[in-house]
């Protein structure tokens, strides 16, 4: 999948915004020409009355200029603001299918990050390129045309200068763009380094490899400084380039009217179009920069969204839709066990489904098999904590649970509905997950609750938070749940962080959650309190089918089976 396309409407205000930046060039360049025209024509002392016209040109275009400059902004940020807009909105949709099996080892954040600069460095190409391009072709284009009217000699000579302009972007383009994929390695070889290092900063200290490290990253600067140097080796030759072939312009075209049977103020006036000309010329140096990053941007964005989903997302016609799977049997949610508003939010969730694997497989890569083959029963509402080794296929059980992996082999239900037949959105609309490390946005801790449920109340709120143990927690908070939280707010410890993101998942009211490693980086008594917390009944929790992988045994007696993955085929402990 690709997201290259532009709207009519976008490529309309484009177009629309280079016509007005060639008008605004035009009127540069002719503001230029015609001052030295007045200028020589007034050393001459006229009466007065012949240079009024002239007077008035300059008046004129010096207006023009900058309101059609502007006006030239308006309408190519909005087109271009517009296209972003539509093009986040489709890379963000096709990266939903991918997520996360198609991402490989690189963090979340980070995939988002560089699809939003990737996709920004292309729209811009719209404002830097395309309408810089289209200013001086069509001022390069009247210039040429009155000049040659005037002296075709002279709109020769600007007609070849224009030729040479158009061979040094070619070269420009080109060097750039070798220098850019240069320049892009040797910055991720220095985030990468530095990223090691500061990452693994006790461990290298305690081997003493802390001066290697050092090392390792001094190279890496070092690579950065002789790839900087190029490109900017490459844009200053571009630079240059024009100022040279607007000088030869220049000494050509004086040399050719010395000797012409015209006045000196259009001898002047000839001689300084090409002086003119280069503010049409100088934006040439970063449209061609932009270009060349753009064009960099747009194959990293094919080539991520261009991968093939690790989910079938086209939903049979013949499967049920998600209200189906939902509520299997939930005709009436006042048959619900009893709850006291004071221990839970006020938003009844559906019912979970049943969940049925039979020899389920799956692989990340489709080269080797990373699960199974596995059978596994969770009825509605159960508790089931997945442990084994590393590698044994855990978290990629949680994928297929999660629909972001489907089964390579056997299948998995849902209330007995083959999954792979329905929408990958109608299963994760119904399970939340939670990883080991849950993420903390620098905002207030209420934003950071209803990002998982934007209707709940304020109510809603604390009954979650107390129903994660963090009663005390938010009770000590200076401003209560308008608290900011992380960069900039308070710190949130380890354990703080693990039960916000149980209570984001129990708050989101989803039928499933699915807790990846949720305890891992917790104490032991923290670690049970926070499963005992998840776990505690005497609610309508209970309704949830909650399956937590662990290699922890912190509060393992408190699930309803305990699940053993190893390279031998699976066991299941009851307890």
């Amino acid at each position: 999948m690709t997201t290259t396309s532009r709207t009519p409407t976008s490529t309309a205000g484009v177009v629309r915004g280079g016509l007005l930046g060639g008008v605004a060039t035009a009127a540069g360049i002719a503001l230029t020409a015609t001052s030295g025209w007045l200028i020589v024509r007034a050393s001459e002392r006229p009466v007065i009355l012949t240079l009024l016209t002239a007077i008035v040109m300059v008046r004129a275009f010096g207006i023009a200029r900058p309101v059609f400059r502007y006006w030239e902004r308006l309408v190519s940020h909005d087109a271009a603001l517009g296209l972003l807009a539509e093009r986040r909105t489709a890379a963000y949709r096709a990266l939903i299918p991918l997520t996360p099996a198609r991402l490989g080892r690189r963090r979340r954040s980070d995939v988002l990050t560089g699809v939003v600069d990737d996709l920004t460095d292309e729209v811009e190409a719209t404002v830097r390129v395309t309408v810089p391009v289209i200013s001086t072709v069509l001022a390069g284009l009247l210039v040429i045309a009155l000049a040659a009217v005037l002296e075709p000699s002279v709109g020769v000579v600007l007609g070849a200068l224009a030729l040479v302009v158009v061979i040094i972007c070619a070269v420009a383009a080109r060097l750039e763009t070798r220098s850019l994929d240069e320049l892009l390695e040797a910055r991720d070889e220095v985030a990468r380094v530095a990223g090691l290092a500061t990452s693994q900063a006790d461990q290298l200290q305690a081997v003493g490899g802390w001066a290697t490290a050092l090392r390792w990253l001094d190279d890496a600067h070092d690579g950065l400084a002789r790839a900087t140097r190029r490109v900017s080796l490459g844009r200053a030759s571009a630079a240059a380039g024009f100022l040279v072939a607007t000088g030869v312009a220049v000494v050509t075209v004086a040399v050719l009217v010395r000797d012409l049977d015209v006045s000196a103020p259009v001898k002047a006036l000839l001689t300084l179009t090409p002086v003119a000309a280069s503010d049409a010329i100088a934006p040439l140096v970063d449209a061609m920069r932009a270009r060349a990053r753009a064009a960099a941007a747009a194959q990293r964005t094919r080539a991520l969204l261009g991968l093939e989903p690790a989910v079938q997302h086209e939903p049979s016609p013949q499967m049920p839709d998600a209200g189906s799977i939902r509520a299997a049997d939930a005709a009436d949610v006042t048959a619900a066990p009893d709850r006291s508003l004071s221990t839970a939010p006020s938003v009844v969730p559906f019912l979970a489904p049943d969940i049925d694997l039979h020899g389920v497989t799956a692989s990340w890569n489709g080269e080797r098999s990373h699960l199974g083959p596995v059978d596994l029963r969770l009825p509605a509402g159960s508790r089931v904590a997945i442990t084994g080794p590393n590698g044994s296929g855990k978290s990629t059980l949680l994928a297929v649970l999660a629909r972001h992996l489907d089964p390579t082999g056997g299948t998995c239900t849902w209330n007995g509905d083959d999954v792979t037949g329905l929408a990958p959105s109608t299963v994760r609309d119904l399970v939340a997950v939670v990883d080991d490390e849950p993420h903390i946005f620098a905002t207030t801790l209420r934003y950071n609750l209803t990002l998982a449920a934007p209707d709940a109340t304020d109510h809603d709120l604390l009954a979650g938070l107390r129903r994660v143990g963090l009663a005390a927690f938010v009770d000590g908070l200076p401003e209560g749940l308008d608290t900011a939280l992380g960069s900039g707010g308070r710190g949130v410890s380890g354990g703080e962080r693990a039960r916000l993101g149980v209570a984001r998942a129990l708050l989101s009211q989803r039928p499933v959650v699915l807790l990846d490693e949720p305890v891992a980086h917790l104490d032991p008594p923290t670690a049970r309190a926070v499963v005992a917390d998840l776990l505690a009944e005497g609610t309508l929790e209970r309704s949830r089918t909650i399956v937590m992988v662990t290699h922890r045994d912190e509060g393992l007696e408190l699930f309803d089976q305990v699940v053993e993955l190893s390279a031998s085929p699976l066991t299941a402990v009851h307890r």
